[in-house]
């Protein structure tokens, strides 16, 4: 059974750093991609950031030149490095782990951004 945990948000004030890391566990031959979704309070839920790894990513145009996503220091983990945070970035922010030919989603991590 896969499971996939986020972690790393909190409270930051407008113009700071987060690093978000995404933990997969229980895979059997490792993530191949990792998407990372944000969703506000009243808003869809968007896709900001993909990666494929172990290194081509892509980004939305809201975050572009602000978020970078990583492979993880720690063996299937994938990290985003967000910096210049906007209240506008306040969201839940949840993985979407692509491993075992199949898709796992966390519960997601919550990221205030106070102005």
């Amino acid at each position: 059974q896969v499971r996939v945990v986020e972690s790393g948000g909190g409270l930051v004030q407008a113009g700071g750093s987060l690093r978000l890391s995404c933990a997969a566990s229980g895979t059997t031959f490792g993530l191949t991609a990792v998407d990372w979704h944000r969703q506000a309070p009243g808003k869809q839920r968007e896709l900001v950031a993909e990666i494929s790894l172990p290194s081509a990513t892509h980004y939305a145009d809201s975050v572009k030149g602000r978020f970078t996503a990583s492979e993880g220091n720690a063996k299937n983990t994938v990290d985003l490095q967000m910096n210049a945070l906007k209240p506008d970035d306040s969201a839940i922010y949840y993985c979407k782990a692509y491993a075992n030919s199949n898709v796992f989603w966390g519960r997601g991590t919550q990221v205030t951004v106070s102005s």
